[in-house]
């Protein structure tokens, strides 16, 4: 059987990177899908690991050749999600976790309708903004519109299927986990499965 593919978005500053690790740490059916993007590499980000770190003219030539599940400009900067890692996966049996921004994931909704959608959210703006601040990577600015961005993206908030609030992180990743084996066993995404029984049993 075929995994799962996982859309989570969620404002800059809610833990989506943290609950991911965490998810792949404590469970073994999980991918993470390396985005492509054109922003500069924060400290301790590794190329090929968090991100592909790539010139806008790199990201631009692989949107001509079609490399892309999806793309998107966030805050100035291109982000992508390759193709060919995320169905090489999928064909495995992994779960793959996508961790992209509203218009992106709109995009995976529309081309891929059973894909599970998860939007992160942290407790309060407070903690949003205390988050920002104590990477010590970004300019006041830069974090002032991250929350523009975030207005923007509440908007969207409803079109997802669950909300994960991440105020502790043992408890936001084991509900994570019970939300992806719940949507396992919903009737449209075993639509293939229950159709072969419904077939077979035709057939006797």
């Amino acid at each position: 059987m075929d995994g799962l593919l996982i859309v989570m978005s969620g404002f800059s500053g809610a833990g989506k990177g943290t609950l991911m690790k965490r998810l792949m740490a404590d469970y073994d059916d999980f991918a993470f899908s390396v985005s492509m993007t054109t922003r500069a590499p924060r400290q301790g980000e590794v190329d090929g690991k968090d991100y592909f770190f790539v010139t806008k003219e790199e990201f631009e030539k692989a949107i001509e050749e079609d490399g892309f599940v999806e793309y998107a400009q966030y805050v100035g900067n291109y982000y992508g999600t390759p193709k060919a890692y995320v169905f090489e996966q999928l064909k495995k049996g992994k779960n793959v976790i996508l961790d992209i921004e509203v218009q992106g994931a709109m995009q995976i909704k529309e081309k891929f309708p059973d894909a599970l959608m998860l939007f992160v959210i942290p407790p309060s703006i407070e903690v949003l903004l205390k988050r920002l601040r104590a990477r010590g990577t970004e300019s006041e600015e830069v974090i002032m519109r991250r929350i523009t961005q975030a207005k923007t993206e509440c908007t969207y908030m409803d079109r997802y299927e669950y909300i994960v609030i991440n105020d502790d992180l043992d408890t936001a990743v084991k509900e994570m986990y019970a939300m992806v084996q719940s949507a396992k066993f919903t009737v449209s995404r075993r639509r293939e499965f229950i159709d072969t029984v419904i077939d077979e049993l035709k057939s006797i």
